[in-house]
């Protein structure tokens, strides 16, 4: 039983998609709880490879491997884990914000989270003001997260935070901001409640708003 966990956990470390999912299927027929291969198996993989980014072990190209190994795995297991009635960390509305259409970075960050528990809606690349504000609003989302790779584009982050606060849905909703030319002092400034540097730290900064 161990070895299977163990088999996925280093099996997502190394980006090696087909072999997670072989072991994720071996793992549920032979009875292994679907919350015990996520949390061991999935959840703190994805932490580790989140641990060598940060040290400077991984870069992108590793993360991104990895978190698709993740999701090879994720997909066969979502159907147990709907039956367990597993409890999600939170839902996430995310995407690169209007006139953006870059999207490594928030892929990133949506797997990562997804990663970490999270039930994510990926809204894409060049999301409106009121695209961010419906799909908020139906799925009662926790968090609202954008991405912004351009400098031109970061105004449209104050505009969404602005349409959520018309909407009245500011109070339910934390917007986390992240992309590469956004700093503390600009989530400041816009009214955000939290910014991540990076994709590893994006699961910290969402879990500290919970």
């Amino acid at each position: 039983m161990a070895d299977l966990i163990k088999d996925i956990f280093n099996g997502i470390v190394d980006g090696q998609a087909p072999l997670v999912a072989q072991k994720v299927q071996e793992a549920l027929e032979s009875g292994i709880e679907p919350g015990s291969i996520l949390n061991q198996g999935m959840i703190a993989a994805m932490a580790e490879v989140g641990k060598r980014f940060e040290e400077g072990e991984f870069y992108v190209p590793e993360m991104l491997i990895a978190a698709r190994a993740m999701q090879s795995g994720l997909a066969l297991l979502k159907p147990h884990l709907q039956q367990t009635d597993l409890q999600s960390s939170g839902v996430v509305v995310i995407g690169t914000v209007k006139g953006d259409l870059h999207d490594i970075g928030k892929n990133l960050v949506a797997m990562m989270l997804e990663g970490a528990g999270f039930e994510i809606v990926d809204l894409g690349t060049d999301v409106s003001p009121d695209k961010f504000v419906a799909a908020a609003r139906q799925h009662q989302a926790d968090f609202v997260a954008m991405s912004a790779l351009l400098t031109t584009t970061m105004p449209n982050m104050k505009t969404t935070i602005d349409a959520l606060q018309a909407a009245g849905l500011r109070p339910q909703v934390k917007v986390l901001i992240g992309g590469a030319p956004v700093t503390e002092n600009f989530v400041r400034q816009v009214g955000a409640d939290g910014f991540a540097p990076d994709a590893s730290r994006a699961v910290a900064v969402a879990k500290s708003l919970l």
